[in-house]
């Protein structure tokens, strides 16, 4: 539909949309929320419900075209309609834009944006604190792996696991390009942010396994607030590390113990490593069911 005119109210002017969806429900304004390789997201209102939303572009053109790979896009981005976990970013529609090349949805919005930036600008966090979102975070993804079919992320980061500050509840994003394959039937494709993607992800072939890898990095980047194999220059030297088992040097930064050792079981070779329901079930948790005081990390 087309974008509406600006009016004029009072002294002061109305925002106005630059596009709305298909049903006329969903405003999308100007403004960039974030950026990602094959995504761009906007802000958006939600008129029916009266809420700000975000409003996710996925341009077709970055997919050549290919009429397969973009129907299995769409389907994999309409799943994520069907997905109710309260760690996991809701969302609320989804449509192909065969004019515009594009497929949109429309998602929930955190108020405290992401969980790289929200680290950066608090610096003290208690070591209950990162418990508290760890397992916040390995419920989403639990929810995910014993869902039929499996869901595997594929790309978790701490760029896209959002904030709501206000309640210290944290939430897993960013679905929409993750692999979904049969319960026992390995994914096939290379998909990811190098410094978070375990060993098997570059031999494309690889399991749900993956996401418990990247969730160990998610940790050590909130401990550390430094991103993981950042000594590296290059993509290469990340791969190779990786590929030779090189742990990143952040790893020595975590002075506490038991969270890296919490952290090596996460980033383990991939049959040592513990499913999401495992990790949850790890002694790392106990001190969550009493009101102990916690003491910082770093």
């Amino acid at each position: 539909m087309p974008a509406e005119k600006s009016k004029s109210c009072g002294d002061s002017e109305v925002e106005a949309f630059v596009e709305v969806d298909p049903t006329g429900r969903f405003g999308r304004y100007s403004d960039l929320l974030g950026c990602g390789a094959v995504k761009k997201v906007y802000r958006a209102f939600d008129q029916e419900e009266g809420i700000e939303v975000a409003w996710n572009q996925v341009r077709l053109r970055n997919f050549s075209e290919d009429p397969v790979l973009i129907n299995r896009l769409h389907s994999e981005v309409e799943l994520l309609r069907t997905l109710s976990n309260k760690y996991i970013i809701v969302c609320y529609s989804v449509w192909k834009d065969d004019e515009h090349h594009t497929i949109n949805f429309i998602t929930e919005v955190c108020t405290s944006g992401n969980l790289r930036d929200y680290r950066k600008k608090h610096r003290h966090v208690s070591i209950k604190a990162f418990k508290k979102w760890s397992k916040q975070v390995l419920e989403g993804l639990e929810y995910l792996h014993t869902h039929d079919p499996c869901i595997i992320h594929r790309d978790l980061n701490c760029s896209n696991i959002f904030v709501n500050g206000n309640i210290g509840q944290v939430k897993i994003g960013d679905l929409g390009l993750a692999a979904i394959v049969g319960r026992n039937h390995a994914a096939h494709s290379i998909l990811g942010t190098p410094e978070y993607m375990a060993p098997e992800l570059y031999e494309e072939d690889y399991t749900e396994m993956v996401d418990i890898y990247s969730f160990g990095m998610c940790l050590l980047e909130m401990v550390t607030t430094e991103i993981p194999y950042s000594e590296c220059d290059s993509v290469a030297k990340i791969y190779k590390k990786v590929t030779m088992g090189i742990k990143p040097q952040a790893l020595s930064k975590v002075t506490d113990p038991e969270v890296k050792e919490f952290i090596e079981k996460c980033i383990a070779q991939p049959r040592a490593r513990p499913s999401a329901t495992d990790l949850l079930n790890d002694p790392f948790f106990y001190e969550l069911n009493n009101d102990e005081e916690s003491t910082p990390i770093i």
